[in-house]
């Protein structure tokens, strides 16, 4: 609230989300030991507020409710007010949402949940508009109702509240499966993944829809496992569908968070740093695996808007972009015909127009949403010109859009720095670097990494968010699990045995702060993290992966890069426990799914002996790097350091590759020819 005579305790808060309402009228407080204690001393229920500073419907019920003084003063007078980052408190938010969906069926943002006292939740929603309407009870009339119940029926509500708990915490949990491990499991789960397959625009299931970058990537795996081209028909559509649409940011590069509607036209417009961490890596596996040129495009685009857009001069990714800007939804990325024809001139812009779906009506509110309703080739022949010729106007229209957009408001960014959705940013780059042979993908990895390490990890400890040269909070369970893998994909492409080093401390660590001992799996938070009414685990992948995926999955590749056995016990430990739950809910779990490929599945371990600077050991690194390869692991020295390096010589002072798998090595060879058909 600019300008507001208004200030609470959020002001020293490091958060934007948080910031935002530090001028409320509402008396928030961050969770805190203040806050609480002061519940528990005036005996007042908890208003728990979680959101996040990309979330469009965060904004609208903190202008409608949270700046309105009345609302305000029903608050501070009845409540404390708690405001929470989920991006930051992820430990909160995990424990609060399940609460939402048990009590209410649905779950979302912003958050609104009610709690005694002693932090137990008792009424939960999401927005809540500040009178009634939309067949929704109005904010205001929700309080009053609260205000009474609680202050007529408190011990009802306490007593109500405390069962409820139990009943949370036996849905977090589960019974160890008996089911034995075994590939059919992996083949089942691919045919269930694509029950829901919506065949003519891509994707599963119906609006909205979000980019589903985990499950596209087990289907890519399991075409390479079992050769069905379904598999690798759905991928490919679905992924073309989703760079052709509304969602994709067509003239800045980038995704949006979801799609609306089923054609991926309209999005919502916030920009999130983890979805296009993940869409950046299926999108270049796409290329790896179909050699097709356009998922190459989009892979690059989207990870050269990271660096533009979303990357601090230290080395750091911001977390994400606003959906508004100038008080309105999506409006920097919009356009209307009069703005297009006017920047591009008659003759281009006719052309341009027709190939990107610009109407004078519009497709959304009166402007358009650049989107691709046509490919190339049938739009250039429709109008008479060439490929070439109408590949050159889009070329140069986007660039001219591009410089004229850079002239608007640009949406609010959130630049605060979290360390597991930077890990993933970070592996994909690493990733690009190595398959595309892009140096400068690698520098920027190495820069992330050499971040990440010197400003969240001190003291043997690992940190979940940077702002404005400040570390804080505790590092949750993704945070470690994604560093470690991270590392692993950076030592791959750059064959620095210092990142082999640097994942297996964190991996130590991971075990001794997160591990059940008792019942198997990881705990999301750690064993000295902060009493929660709850400490769950984590199995489901949803719009990132589950930690307990990631660190089963990097887990696994620590074990094939280093040989140590008691890697791969940890690893096995989870994926037999979620045996049956995968095979019954395979949507929950694409990203396990993955780790449990590489498991079950022929993995290549391929050791290049020679140096970096012999440029045949490179052309047989380039071999292995430019092949669809998801389960392999990669290694490249003189001088051992690593399992894989140790006792394979030279042949005749050439560099000289090894493939080996299950345990049993092929012969070696010195040319890239030679390494092409061992890779078979």
């Amino acid at each position: 609230m600019t300008g507001s005579k208004y200030t609470n305790a959020l002001i020293n808060e490091t958060s934007p989300y948080l910031l935002q309402h530090a001028h409320n009228p509402v008396q928030w407080y961050p969770w805190s030991e203040e806050a609480l204690s002061r519940a528990k001393k005036e005996n007042k229920p908890i208003l728990l507020s979680i959101g996040y500073s990309a979330c469009h419907w965060c904004h609208v019920m903190e202008r409608e409710s949270f700046e309105d003084e009345g609302i305000a003063k029903l608050m501070n007078e009845n409540f404390i007010n708690i405001k929470v980052d989920r991006e930051e408190r992820p430990d909160l938010d995990s424990i609060y949402m399940t609460a939402v969906q048990l009590m209410t069926g649905r779950g979302g943002w912003p958050m609104t949940v009610f709690l005694t006292p002693d932090q137990v939740p008792f009424f939960c929603g999401t927005y809540f508009p500040p009178e009634d309407r939309y067949g929704m009870p109005g904010f205001r009339s929700v309080l009053l109702s609260i205000t009474e119940a609680y202050r007529e029926k408190k011990q009802m509500i306490v007593d109500s509240a405390g069962a409820f708990l139990v009943e949370m915490k036996k849905s977090g949990s589960f019974i160890e499966s008996r089911q034995e491990l075994d590939r059919s499991i992996l083949e089942r789960a691919s045919s269930a993944l694509i029950a829901n397959y919506d065949s003519r625009d891509g994707g599963f299931g119906p609006a909205p829809k979000f980019p589903p970058s985990m499950a596209l990537s087990y289907l890519m795996r399991s075409f390479q496992r079992e050769g069905k081209p379904q598999y690798r028909e759905i991928a490919e559509h679905t992924l073309t569908k989703m760079a052709c649409g509304g969602m994709y940011d067509q003239v800045g590069g980038g995704f949006h968070r979801y799609s609306v509607d089923a054609q991926w036209l309209v999005p919502h417009f916030e920009k999130m740093l983890y979805d296009n961490a993940l869409l950046s890596r299926a999108y270049l596996d796409a290329y790896l695996l179909m050699k097709d040129d356009f998922f190459l495009r989009i892979g690059q685009e989207v990870l050269d808007y990271v660096l533009r857009e979303m990357t601090s001069p230290e080395g750091g990714f911001y977390s994400s972009q606003d959906a508004d800007s100038e008080g309105m939804e999506g409006a920097f990325f919009l356009w209307t015909d009069r703005e297009v024809r006017s920047l591009l001139g008659n003759e281009d812009a006719e052309l341009f127009v027709r190939y990107f779906g610009i109407t004078p009506e519009g497709n959304f509110e009166g402007k358009n949403i650049l989107n691709i309703p046509r490919k190339l080739d049938v739009v250039a022949r429709l109008n008479n010109v060439s490929v070439e010729r109408l590949s050159s106007i889009i070329q140069n229209g986007r660039r001219t859009l591009f410089e004229a957009r850079e002239k608007r408001v640009k949406p609010n960014r959130d630049e605060k720095i979290l360390t597991a959705w930077n890990a993933l940013m970070m592996g994909s780059f690493a990733a690009a670097a190595g398959s595309l042979d892009r140096e400068d993908y690698g520098r920027i990895a190495v820069k992330n990494a050499e971040f990440l390490l010197s400003k969240l990890y001190s003291g043997g400890r690992l940190l979940r968010s940077y702002k404005n040269g400040q570390a804080r909070f505790n590092a949750y369970l993704e945070d470690y699990a994604c560093l470690v893998d991270s590392l692993l994909l950076l030592y791959e492409a750059v064959f620095d045995l210092r990142w082999v080093r640097e994942a297996e401390n964190l991996a130590e660590l991971m075990i001794r702060r997160f591990w059940d001992k008792q019942g198997g799996g990881f705990y999301f938070t750690s064993e000295d993290h902060e009493s929660l009414i709850h400490r769950p685990k984590d199995f489901h992948d949803a719009a990132t992966p589950s930690g307990n995926s990631v660190a089963t999955g990097a887990l696994l590749r620590l074990w094939k890069l280093t040989g140590d056995d008691r890697w791969s016990q940890y690893a096995a430990t989870v994926l037999k426990s979620m045996t049956s739950l995968v095979s019954q809910h395979p949507s929950a779990f694409p990203h396990l799914l993955c780790a449990m490929d590489f498991y079950l599945g022929q993995t290549k371990e391929i050791a290049v002996i020679g140096s970096l600077q012999d440029k045949n050991a490179k052309a047989l690194l380039r071999t292995v790097s430019s092949r669809y390869l998801p389960n392999r692991v990669l290694a490249c020295g003189m001088d051992g350091g690593l399992a894989m390096l140790e006792n394979k010589p030279q042949v005749d002072g050439l560099a000289t590759a090894y493939v080996c798998e299950n345990f049993t090595c092929k012969s070696p060879v010195t040319s890239p020819e030679d390494l092409d058909d061992r890779l078979l």
